[in-house]
């Protein structure tokens, strides 16, 4: 049976991962690429695996390698994860790193580190399937890590059914003042509620955070689209294909545009936005969303982000 491997990709994507930057030297050279393939494998001897693209620079000295780190991402490792993504340029320019065992590169900040000894190298078709024996290991206790989901990055939350609290019993008391917790149960409520609507113009939520993205900024990169829509470059130009093949979005000037097609798919679903948020704010005065607006913008302003 033979797959279509954007397709393909897509539904791996609805297994959530983490995301890793493993790292070796060879030489005096030091080596890194992202991987989200990363598992365990046993407790008696502590193995770990994750795989490698054949067609990787650096997979001669993954092969090869007596050690290896895996550096589990934070998730304020975002860029160092594109980074290392990227193909042909000093990756490790820019990045703090300390030397781990065998003098490979660990990198500062991760979530966690697992300094390994290579264990055994297995083919697996267009991979090549690493296992490792821990050596030694470390984690932070502080923040959480990166996590892939859908073809994006994404963080960790706790799921609301599985919270230790009635959620009424909670709006009503101190959780039901503080920001964050009223921010979190909003946008779980408003994502899971809205997102599956866009399935009636034919798009995903991907798809519809470019298409929207593109309509109200214009022709961008797609080093700016994937920085803005929080998508590794790969998953983003799997998405984009897509858009291209149903002659939604153009290339022009080493931007991407929207069509003219692409362009009123747009209109249409900024117009199915604006009616669900009248829908949902129906019984709040004008001034209210505005106050919520206006709020919501001065947060992400003073914290340093961007709209």
């Amino acid at each position: 049976m033979s797959f279509d491997t954007r397709d393909f990709r897509s539904a791996l994507g609805k297994f959530a991962t983490g995301v890793t930057v493993v790292t070796t030297r060879s030489g005096e050279e030091n080596h890194g690429v992202t991987a989200s393939s990363f598992n365990s494998v046993s407790m008696d001897p502590p193995l770990i695996l994750w795989s490698i693209d054949k067609g990787a620079y650096s997979l001669s000295a993954y092969r090869h390698a007596e050690h290896f780190v895996v550096n589990v991402l934070s998730n304020e490792q975002v860029d160092i994860s594109n980074c290392f993504a990227r193909r042909g340029e000093d990756k490790f320019a820019g990045i703090a790193i300390e030397e781990g065992l065998g003098g490979v590169a660990k990198v500062k900040g991760a979530a966690a580190h697992f300094e390994c000894r290579t264990w055994n190298v297995y083919e697996g078709g267009d991979h090549l399937i690493i296992v490792g024996e821990v050596v030694r290991y470390a984690y932070r206790n502080e923040g959480s890590a990166l996590v892939f989901h859908n073809g994006r990055y994404a963080v960790p939350e706790p799921h609301p059914m599985v919270l230790n609290v009635d959620e009424q019993t909670a709006l009503n008391g101190r959780l039901g003042k503080h920001l964050l917790y009223l921010m979190r149960q909003a946008l779980a409520a408003y994502r899971g509620d809205f997102y599956p609507r866009l399935g009636s113009l034919g798009v995903n939520d991907n798809e519809w955070r470019i298409l929207t993205l593109l309509a109200d900024r214009g022709p961008l990169s797609s080093e700016a689209l994937a920085q803005r829509v929080a998508q590794p470059q790969a998953d983003l130009e799997d998405t984009l294909a897509g858009l291209r093949e149903r002659a939604l979005v153009v290339d022009g000037n080493g931007r991407v545009q929207l069509s003219e097609q692409g362009q009123a798919l747009a209109r249409r679903l900024l117009s199915m936005a604006d009616d669900y948020e009248q829908r949902l704010f129906e019984n709040l005065e004008p001034s209210e969303v505005g106050a919520i607006k206006s709020g919501l913008g001065r947060v992400i302003e003073r914290l340093g982000a961007s709209l």
